[in-house]
């Protein structure tokens, strides 16, 4: 698990004090198969503030070289930076910050994800009926790690009675965790709206920084909730895949973003599912349902770039 290019190691980004900065900042989910390196150096081109990786299984990462080189990849540029873990015990999670440590800003335990393997195998939203657990995984952390500015989060999906959610999130406060971010929906709810005032119902209850995450598509409406939660940032996922172009105020992705991509991809090496897939997902907003089925069965490289160079002027 080396840096991709270059050695130099940037100095580590304080997160707490980005939250406390009284701007709003603006952060890209932890997005399984999404949010790799690539994606991160684009979405950075776009006032993005803050990046997560894809959520990552904490044992076999530590135990193997190359679960670690196939799952974490960065470079000197990719700052800063928030490795998301998937654990079930404090070991674990303990023995992979140490690992990631000379390369991020901070470490984020999954206490949300709502699949099945994830919770049968006692990690993501199973978490939120341990605080005991958690706050025992955030100690052990916190043992570790020697350095104060290194941050320690959980990211959080709510119960039906917020009043176990308020606990859950002091519990995990008094061990030491440095900020939260909350997704406003239950584990078994998928469409429906998030909750908003589950976030401002946390962000009054404690003292370390809140985000809020769910249902933000566009950046007036996260600056709006933003103000109704008072959350110190926002958290987007989906509809920074459709537009990575979001957090610098673009309605849908401009063809600038898109040219951006291309060189990324390039520099980057870039797999053609990836870059490909990326690119229906960025296009889907503006474009017809025969067009979207059109470039989604091109099967090339060259086929791709000759379609924006017809269609786009790119």
């Amino acid at each position: 698990m080396g840096l991709r290019d270059d050695q130099h190691k940037p100095s580590r980004t304080n997160i707490v004090e980005m939250l406390h900065s009284g701007q709003m900042v603006k952060i890209s989910a932890p997005m399984v198969r999404y949010s790799k390196l690539p994606f991160r150096t684009l979405v950075r081109g776009y006032d993005c503030d803050l990046c997560f990786t894809p959520m990552i299984v904490a044992n076999p990462f530590v135990r193997s070289i190359k679960a670690r080189d196939s799952e974490f990849t960065t470079n000197s540029g990719d700052r800063p930076l928030v490795v998301q873990f998937a654990a079930s015990n404090g070991k674990d999670l303990a023995d992979a910050a140490e690992i990631v440590i000379p390369f991020a800003d901070g470490i984020d335990l999954n206490c949300g994800c709502p699949q099945r393997w994830a919770m049968s195998e006692g990690y993501g939203a199973s978490l939120l009926q341990k605080p005991e657990l958690v706050k025992d995984m955030i100690q052990q952390v916190r043992s570790r790690i020697a350095d104060p500015h290194f941050s320690i989060s959980i990211k959080i999906r709510v119960h039906e009675d917020l009043e176990r959610t308020v606990d859950l999130c002091r519990q995990a406060e008094a061990a030491g965790i440095s900020w939260i971010t909350v997704h406003g929906r239950t584990p078994t709810e998928r469409k429906q709206p998030a909750r908003p005032h589950a976030t401002a119902l946390l962000r009054s209850a404690l003292s370390v920084p809140v985000v809020i995450n769910g249902d933000l598509c566009n950046l007036q409406q996260a600056q709006k909730l933003q103000q109704f939660t008072g959350a110190h940032g926002v958290m987007v996922a989906r509809s920074l895949l459709a537009n990575p172009a979001l957090f610098a105020g673009f309605k849908t992705t401009p063809a600038h973003c898109i040219s951006d991509w291309l060189a990324v991809s390039t520099r980057l090496g870039v797999p053609f599912a990836t870059f490909h897939h990326h690119l229906c997902l960025m296009l889907e907003p503006i474009t017809s349902r025969p067009e979207r089925w059109h470039f989604q069965h091109l099967s090339s490289t060259a086929a791709v770039l000759d379609y924006l160079r017809l269609h786009y002027g790119i």
